[in-house]
């Protein structure tokens, strides 16, 4: 499955705005170095093409009028607990869900997965669970909550003492490496991809689902 997210991991950036920092971020500290405020909580978000699905009457047909019922990931929220080894992180998010035909009490589940990814390609773990809709008769539309977590070693998640101070050290005008942005080193760039981690949900999808998205 194509995991291109839609959030860009924040401490992957560097931006002279100092005082919009917050965990998460590197951020360049009035041209005189690098402060970093990353924390080991990884991002959370829903890959592309996977935050909706539509399932239709008649399998094959992806016309309009064979629409059965649609629905969408939204309100995206997370929590994170770093005191430990391990940091434990959660993502909640409601389904909203609309039928084309209102007749009738019915239930829709639908499938999702809750994965892990590392340097942005590398899948660490991946669960899949169940989201149920309940629609009452005569109602079109139908809404639920559901929610992934994830473990990850922070250890993993920290960056080396090492690089964060290569990072981090100040510089003065003159220095020799005072115009060299640490982050383009490979080793410091190779060091933030592999401490970094997301914890991605979005609707478990078959090939022919994720075209449809894609193609829209």
């Amino acid at each position: 499955m194509k995991l291109r997210t839609r959030l860009i991991t924040a401490m992957l950036l560097a931006t002279a705005l100092a005082g919009c920092r917050s965990s998460g971020d590197i951020v360049v500290d009035e041209g005189v170095g690098i402060t970093s405020v990353r924390g080991a909580c990884p991002a959370v978000g829903i890959p592309d093409y996977t935050g909706d699905v539509t399932l239709f009457r008649t399998p094959g047909s992806t016309t309009a009028d064979n629409i059965d019922v649609v629905a969408a990931m939204t309100n995206v929220r997370t929590t994170c607990n770093d005191s430990g080894e391990k940091v434990y992180a959660t993502a909640n998010f409601d389904v909203m869900a609309r039928r084309s035909d209102a007749r009738g009490a019915r239930t829709v589940t639908v499938p999702y997965f809750v994965t892990v990814l590392r340097g942005g390609t590398a899948v660490v773990s991946k669960r899949i669970a169940e989201v149920t809709l309940n629609f009452a008769d005569g109602q079109e539309r139908a809404q639920a909550s559901g929610q992934g977590s994830a473990y990850i070693d922070k250890a993993e998640a920290t960056l080396p003492a090492d690089i964060r101070e290569r990072i981090t050290r100040k510089r003065k005008a003159g220095d020799a490496d005072a115009a060299v942005d640490p982050l383009s080193q490979p080793e410091v760039k190779a060091a933030v991809t592999r401490a970094t981690f997301e914890v991605l949900v979005g609707f478990q999808l078959d090939q022919n689902q994720l075209n449809f998205n894609a193609g829209r």
